[in-house]
């Protein structure tokens, strides 16, 4: 990311009313556009919530939470925690 100069592309007034606030360190301003959901460019949003269903259908179906973690490579607590969720 480039770094640019406030005073270059805010007006003086912004300016001193962001020094209210904080002066002399950086600071981050998002873009206006709208924020995405975490995940939901990469698919992993769709990938956990597909997995997680798939672990609450076992859960259901008989399959123990020991088994389920085992089978998942997931804690017994992250176990209950989607089940129960």
């Amino acid at each position: 990311m480039k770094y640019r100069n406030a005073s270059d592309v805010l007006p003086d007034e912004l300016i001193k009313e962001i020094q209210k606030y904080t002066s002399g360190e950086a600071i981050y301003i998002p873009s206006h556009k709208e924020r995405k959901r975490w995940g939901s460019e990469s698919g992993a949003r769709t990938f956990y919530s597909e997995r997680n269903g798939e672990i609450r259908k076992k859960y259901y179906e008989g399959s123990s939470i020991d088994l389920l973690s085992d089978e998942y490579n997931l804690s017994v607590e992250t176990i209950r925690k989607i089940i129960y969720s």
